[in-house]
């Protein structure tokens, strides 16, 4: 594989490296300074920063508390009373406010705080002041409908200033938000937010996608009808036009239409902040409950050490309300930098969107799904030489592996001087695992280091960690953004069977994982739904990477089965196309000789497309149960897919290899 210039581009090959002044220019080197003059720890690179983290967790985070100076309206005792997982207590006695830290210092308010560009209705800005005044009203006005600590409020809203608004203002009274986007499915919002029985629902009536009008009143009926414990409906104006209306509902404008105190509940570190979702293909989504004071002193670590944002810098990343991407966007405000909020077709009118956004709104941070990135590469798009992106210092990937040939494109389009930072984390703990850090260099393929204060290994077969081999991730220490537990879970039980039935005491993230000697990583992919032929475990996003980089294929999906040893490739072909013989030599032979002879398929199924969940992940484990004989209904909730006819065409497979009689 060859980069722009001709270079020949391998697996573990440095794309970037720190700048000679990166211990002063960037905020983890400040972290070091600080460390060295506060706390009498002269530590000599990243990797004896991290090991210290980690062998020093109760020094380690209140350093970060002290750092970032947390405001804390009741001092805590001490950093860890218990560290026992599942189960850890953190910061006991501490009483604060997450949302008192989203809405920068005195001396912003005059600074951009949001940039919301939208295909439904004009840009708009808000500064760090205008974000206060309607935080301020907003929380008076959940006040008069009765909002109080513990309530739950719940959103069916886009990524748009005023669900961040609702959420800061639920935040400030200790009542717990959760969120779906307006392009959910009446099931699945039900699924999601039926389990908390919310007092308020805010909800628009519709929006645009792209060029088209999407009216949403015949969902947001039944879903209200579908949530009995609600008190109030909040309107909030979004699409325009004389349909732009709810039934019985409280205006936005209703709402904040009291100025209000800007204050902050002192909360426990503990108390539940809002509840993020599983994806749900199978039974209820997990609803996994978030603590103020772990989010707060997690994505200050995260967004400060990894991402390096500070005052003036901006972040682009195109997120739904539907993924913890979202809730890490907004964290951002947390580093008094601003953030660009998207709603709509992120590829209308074309793939260019994104990057001629970037041109107009210079983002220094600009992030980007995998998935989106290798989409532009095959289009062919040239976003480098099209636009002006001079304004970035940093690309972030996440969502799912990048490969090799990603990072290659990214470097054609930014140069060498751009930090691209490609990571891997998820929304139980809503943060990153592994990822970069701008004080060490950019591996290519490879992400670069675990994160400060995250105790992760790959555990082999026997439970011991391996170096060099595919084994399974887990964290063997706890960290504070760690769920405090699952809704309506008060034994436990589901909790501690998602993550520490395997382990016990150790959390293990359902991911294939290899580090290699210098500490860089690679996932290939879900640890459930392993490839494993003749002993040996493949990847899937390894097989992935090498059949859609066939211009004639747009999507794949790869199942093992075991009992049969077989393993069954399935492809999206481009309109037009057929699986011939010669495409199928040709996938067969490129995986052969670029993977190995054990990743080759046994067989290559065309189908119109590959079922994913509602955040874009694919349902390899839902297909192989239906191929060994589950029924559809077992396994997928089809209102929890992007497309609900998806899963069809492999019902009809596994129908046609069925035995007869």
């Amino acid at each position: 594989m060859t980069v722009g210039d001709g270079r020949v581009l391998t697996q573990g090959q440095v794309l970037w490296t720190p700048p000679a002044d990166a211990r002063e220019r960037f905020l983890l080197g400040r972290f070091m300074g600080w460390l060295r003059s506060e706390r009498g720890l002269d530590l000599s690179d990243y990797e004896e920063l991290r090991r210290w983290s980690i062998a020093d967790l109760e020094g380690f985070w209140s350093a970060v508390w002290d750092f970032f100076e947390i405001r804390a309206h009741e001092p805590y005792q001490r950093v860890l009373g218990s560290r026992e997982m599942p189960g850890a207590e953190w910061f006991p006695g501490a009483r604060l406010n997450y949302a008192e830290h989203m809405v920068g210092r005195d001396e912003d308010v005059d600074s951009v705080a949001v940039v919301a560009h939208s295909q439904s209705r004009d840009p708009i800005e808000l500064t760090f002041g205008d974000l206060r005044e309607q935080v301020a009203r907003a929380r008076a006005g959940l006040q008069r409908l009765g909002v109080g600590p513990g309530d739950r409020v719940v959103a069916y809203l886009p990524n748009i200033p005023e669900t961040l608004v609702a959420f800061l203002a639920t935040a400030s009274l200790g009542a717990i938000w959760a969120t779906c986007p307006p392009e959910f499915g009446v099931r699945s919002v039900l699924d999601r937010l039926g389990q908390l029985e919310p007092k308020v629902l805010l909800a628009v009536a519709g929006y645009r996608w792209g060029d088209k009008h999407i009216d949403r009143r015949e969902q947001v009926a039944p879903v209200r009808a579908g949530l009995p414990s609600l008190e109030a409906l909040v309107h909030v104006p979004y699409a325009g036009g004389p349909d732009d209306a709810l039934p019985d509902a409280v205006s936005w404008d209703e709402l904040l239409r009291e100025q209000g105190e800007l204050a902050f509940d002192p909360l426990p570190f503990a108390h539940p902040l809002y509840v993020l979702f599983s994806s749900g293909t199978t039974g209820l989504p997990k609803a996994i409950v978030h603590c103020h004071g772990g989010i707060l002193i997690e994505h200050l670590k995260n967004h400060g050490f990894s991402w390096d944002l500070q005052p003036g810098d901006r972040l682009q990343w195109f997120t739904t309300t539907a993924w913890m991407m979202w809730n890490a966007l907004v964290s951002v405000l947390l580093l008094r930098a601003s953030i660009v909020m998207i709603d709509g077709n992120p590829v209308y009118p074309d793939v260019s969107f994104q990057w001629a956004l970037a041109e107009k709104v210079r983002p220094t941070f600009f992030g980007l799904s995998p998935a989106f990135t290798m989409a532009c590469r095959k289009e062919g798009l040239e976003p480098g030489r099209l636009f002006d992106l001079s304004s970035v210092r940093m690309v972030c990937e996440a969502g799912s592996p990048l490969p090799l040939e990603g990072y290659a494109w990214l470097y054609e389009q930014f140069g060498p001087d751009v930090m691209v930072n490609v990571g891997s984390g998820g929304t139980d703990v809503c943060t990153g695992i592994v990822q970069g850090v701008p004080l060490l260099p950019v591996y290519a393929g490879e992400m670069s280091t675990r994160m400060l204060g995250v105790d992760a290994e790959a555990f082999g077969p026997d439970g011991k960690p391996v170096v060099g081999e595919l084994g399974e991730l887990v964290i063997r220490q706890p960290m504070p953004s760690m769920p405090v537990g699952f809704w309506n879970d008060d034994d436990g039980s589901r909790y501690r069977a998602a993550y520490f039935d395997h382990y016990p005491g150790i959390w293990r993230f359902g991911d294939w994982i290899v580090f290699t000697e210098r500490g860089s990583s690679m996932i290939t992919g879900r640890s459930d739904a392993t490839l494993n032929r003749g002993g040996v475990r493949l990847g899937s996003s390894e097989i992935y990477s090498v059949v859609e980089e066939h211009d004639e294929v747009l999507d794949s999906l790869v199942v093992h089965l075991e009992e049969e040893d077989e393993l069954l490739l399935f492809v999206v072909l481009r309109p037009g196309v057929e699986l011939d013989d010669g495409l199928r030599t040709r996938i067969d032979d490129a995986l052969r000789n670029s993977l190995s002879p054990r990743h080759a398929p046994d067989t290559i199924v065309a189908v119109p497309a590959i079922p994913r969940t509602l955040t874009g992940k694919k349902l390899e484990v839902p297909v192989k149960r239906i191929l060994t004989g589950a029924k559809v209904s077992e396994v997928a909730a089809r209102d929890a897919l992007v497309d609900p006819a998806s899963i069809e065409p492999f019902a009809a497979f596994a129908r046609t290899r069925a035995p007869v009689g």
